[in-house]
């Protein structure tokens, strides 16, 4: 490591700046909205990168080129911008920006004319998501303020369904799109169209079966994905398990900075510009909540305010804007990321840890949270209700740390106890944040021994130990060797329902497996 290097670092730390995932080109971006342009270029590097480097060589030349452009060197900024393109840069990134970086090219007459010929309308998705059994949503970022069109076939192309979105500058050229009246557990095909013209290859999705009903389901869930050229294949795996449903359930994309509006555009466009990851959200219905990296910064405690810190609300803005989920806790009036949806007969309830997180108050949830998650557990009518948490609630799988539940014992004891003295049966915990795949059961004195099923490393570098002597927790299976996620196949048409866990890495290969059946998950009735 060069003295410059060396001094550089010493810099980010003593600035308070939290680098975090390996990421040279996050964490230049970041460095660039403060406008300490030789910082950024020495994290980039001026020279082509070797190989196997954390930052590809298209990203290094994007980069340099909006630093150039911020330094009024359009000139450079635009030979940089082909060099990027040459070596791959998709060119719907280059389009969607972040503009406030490369807003200056726009009026320079040699990239005017190059850029004539390569627009394109449709910059990001479509993503699938809020798949209901009559129902499903779709998002896209359009390249201007467009009305969009998505038209939904059977299979057969008997049927015809249509639905209308208009991006705007203020939503940040994105929109969602609405199509209902379909058939449950249906297959169907779709196109998105601008001007009467498909703007995408046509993509296939199923419907939910229908609400309350037994079925067979298969979902994949996990969190911890950080950009990592090596790493970016995982997309590819998971849309060869043929899931009827993807949870990402926080880091979803590594920002840590919640006051920069340039790094959240970066890291968001990075990604949605990924090919592999466009043709998996296109067919997979994706159900998101969002952790430290991709709402604050590492274990960030924001408080329970509503707008304070004031970034809270414009980070929660960003997020709703670049997903595609069934609600965002209760709205421009309640904020947050928690909401709820049934497969069938199971019933998913994601979480919200971030938003109104306040260790003073003894507090992960919030008030408002907590009272409908108990409204909502109480009410289910799900065989199995899969209640799924950014943070682990497994005591000890974070050793000394508050980040997890471990730091709120008393608010998840309460919602243990509500669930035993409501007689609460076939609830499963899910969890991200801790880099590895585990499953996990935590002992229960009055009802059922809880188990919860953990996931988080999709693609990220950085590895976790498996702990397999936690105190309160015991461990049953886990795995950290490669990236990997979570996959669960729930049958509730036999006579005892039971949900298969499995660990599956980056290679496609599975690593361990261990059943659940509903009879393992249900309170022991009380005598009379």
């Amino acid at each position: 490591m060069t003295t410059r290097l060396n001094t550089l670092l010493i810099f980010v730390a003593l600035s308070g700046h939290a680098f975090a995932q390996h990421d040279p080109g996050r964490n230049a971006v970041r460095l660039l909205a403060e406008d300490q342009f030789d910082e950024a270029i020495e994290l980039v590097g001026k020279e082509p990168r070797k190989q196997n480097s954390p930052i590809s060589e298209s990203d290094r030349c994007f980069v340099l080129a909006m630093i150039a452009c911020r330094q009024g060197d359009l000139d450079e900024a635009f030979d940089l911008v082909q060099q990027a393109i040459n070596q791959g840069l998709p060119m719907e990134r280059l389009l969607a920006g972040p503009r406030e970086f490369l807003e200056p090219l726009a009026s320079h007459p040699p990239y005017i004319e190059w850029i004539a010929s390569k627009k394109k309308r449709l910059l990001h998705g479509p993503m699938l998501g809020s798949i209901t059994d009559t129902s499903a949503k779709f998002w896209v970022r359009t390249a201007d303020e467009l009305n969009v069109d998505v038209v939904v076939q059977t299979v057969s192309e008997t049927k015809e369904f249509k639905g209308t979105g208009q991006t705007s500058k203020a939503s940040d050229f994105t929109t969602t799109i609405s199509v209902s009246g379909l058939s449950p557990d249906t297959q169907y095909q779709y196109e998105v169209l601008i001007d009467g013209q498909n703007v995408c290859p046509s993509a296939k999705f199923r419907t939910f079966p229908q609400q309350g009903n037994p079925c067979r389901v298969k979902i994949a869930f996990g969190g911890g994905a950080g950009f990592t050229p090596q790493y970016e294949s995982m997309w590819k795996t998971l849309k060869s398990r043929d899931v009827n449903a993807m949870l990402l359930l926080g880091d979803n994309v590594y920002v840590d900075d919640p006051t920069h509006s340039g790094t959240w555009h970066y890291c968001y466009y990075r990604r949605q510009s990924q090919p592999d990851w466009r043709r998996l959200v296109a067919s997979v219905g994706v159900f998101s909540i969002y952790d430290d990296h991709d709402f604050a910064e590492n274990d960030c405690v924001p408080g329970p305010h509503v707008e304070k810190p004031e970034w809270k609300r414009e980070v929660w803005n960003t997020f709703t804007q670049n997903w595609v989920n069934p609600a965002y806790g209760n709205g421009v009036e309640q904020p947050g990321c928690w909401y709820d949806f049934y497969i069938g007969d199971i019933h998913f309830i994601m979480l919200d840890g971030r938003y109104y997180r306040d260790l003073k108050g003894g507090s992960m949830l919030g008030p408002v949270q907590k009272k409908w998650l108990q409204e909502t557990l109480k009410s289910s009518t799900g065989k199995f209700k899969v209640l799924a948490s950014p943070v682990p609630f497994s005591p000890g799988v974070k050793p000394g740390s508050k980040d997890t539940w471990d730091g709120f014992p008393s608010e998840r004891e309460s919602i243990f106890a509500f669930i035993e003295e409501h007689q609460i049966n076939g609830v499963i915990l899910m969890a991200a944040d801790r880099h590895r795949s585990d499953m996990r059961r935590i002992p229960r004195p009055n009802g059922y021994a809880l188990y919860e099923v953990m996931s988080s490393r999709l693609t990220n570098v950085h590895t976790h130990n498996l702990l397999q002597d936690a105190k309160g927790s015991e461990f049953i299976i886990g795995y950290n060797d490669q990236c990997s996620f979570g996959q669960m196949e729930f049958d509730t048409t036999s006579e005892d329902p039971f949900v298969a866990f499995t660990i599956v890495n980056i290679d496609n290969q599975p690593i361990e497996s261990r059943t659940l059946k509903l009879s393992e998950l249900t309170c022991p009735i009380s005598s009379p």
